[in-house]
């Protein structure tokens, strides 16, 4: 397994440890104008939730792998955090502000896997 893959299950386990929910990860590796290789979104129910999943994903896949971002963006009070791990962005979104900003339908052009909600 790749560091990408095994970063992307880390990351993902960090959502769902946070019942972070409607999880997507858009496959950009070949689309030559993105930014970076993959975006993870995914949702919180408040700015309080969206805050606590990003320090969740931030210290799973610090304690797991090792890995520390290049940046986080918009923690506190925010309907939209933004983790920067290089070759894999974190979007974690409330419903809302996903809706307005439509990632999925932005980079529809990108393979879009959708992963299934843990109870």
């Amino acid at each position: 397994m790749s560091e990408q893959t095994d970063i992307r299950q880390l990351i993902i386990e960090g959502i769902q440890d946070r019942k972070g929910h409607d999880i997507s990860i858009i496959d950009m590796s070949d689309i030559d104008t993105a930014a970076t290789a993959t975006f993870i979104i995914a949702e919180g129910n408040s700015s309080t939730h969206n805050a606590s999943i990003a320090e969740n994903i931030e210290e799973h896949v610090r304690l797991n792998a090792g890995i520390k971002p290049y940046g986080i963006d918009g923690e506190e009070g925010s309907d939209w955090v933004i983790i920067d791990y290089g070759d894999v962005w974190v979007h974690v979104f409330l419903r809302e502000t996903r809706m307005r900003y439509n990632l999925e339908e932005l980079w529809s052009d990108a393979h879009i896997e959708n992963i299934a909600d843990v109870d």
